[in-house]
């Protein structure tokens, strides 16, 4: 098996020191975008572990089933709730977070149900195409465009208004600049993966969540 498979293992060590840290950012300034953004992160690192399993255990429909919902649908949806909260009223933040929270028990309800066809599972490979009732793949489309105009216009606005505000400003001008990246790289991996290219899925994943990283350690630098 190609090297580029075992790429998810170093993606989920990566999740782990993420989460972590926003998760005790949140218990220290119980901000309502850190509690998404870590959960976020925790479910982008469950869908890159389930990945690993696939990787070294081999490819089971249950597997998919566990996949599909926390890396398709929950991979960065999450995320960009957390830009929702930070950057709009708190009211709108909450029904949207309703509705978004409604949307995916629906979606992943009708992933749990669907018929699985294993026979294409090519080469064992993690891919839509295995689901027979195929109106169900719309729902991730939806999650990820929810994902890029939140997260990634959310953080393309903020480093916009940070640029503004001139050199002191810099660092979250950058921090920002740098999370709108990784988001448009992780769509641009599950855009791969619906095409069926795996390999490049893995890829994106690891350079999206790292450079979101940076952006995000950046950004939390306190202003000079």
């Amino acid at each position: 098996m190609q090297l580029v498979y075992y790429l998810p293992i170093i993606t989920t060590i990566t999740a782990v020191f993420f989460s972590w840290e926003v998760a005790n950012r949140y218990r220290e300034r119980q901000g309502l975008h850190l509690l998404w953004w870590s959960i976020g992160i925790v479910c982008f690192g469950l869908g890159t572990l389930i990945e690993s399993c696939v990787t070294l255990f081999g490819w089971h429909p249950s597997l998919f089933r566990l996949w599909y919902i926390t890396g398709a649908l929950l991979g960065a949806a999450p995320l960009a709730q957390g830009t929702v909260y930070l950057l709009l009223n708190k009211k709108i933040a909450h029904t949207l977070a309703v509705f978004l929270s409604l949307f995916v028990v629906i979606a992943s309800t009708f992933v749990f149900l669907t018929p699985i066809d294993a026979s294409l599972a090519e080469g064992g490979q993690l891919t839509g195409k295995v689901i027979v009732w195929k109106k169900v793949r719309y729902f991730s489309i939806f999650l990820n465009v929810y994902a890029v105009f939140f997260l990634g216009g959310g953080a393309l606005l903020s480093a916009w208004r940070f640029y503004k505000k001139g050199r002191e400003h810099y660092n979250r001008f950058i921090g920002n600049v740098l999370i709108t990246l990784g988001t448009f790289c992780a769509a641009a991996g599950g855009a791969s993966a619906r095409m069926g290219h795996t390999e490049i899925l893995y890829v994106a994943e690891l350079i999206a969540l790292v450079i979101i990283y940076l952006g995000y350690r950046i950004n939390i630098k306190p202003v000079k």
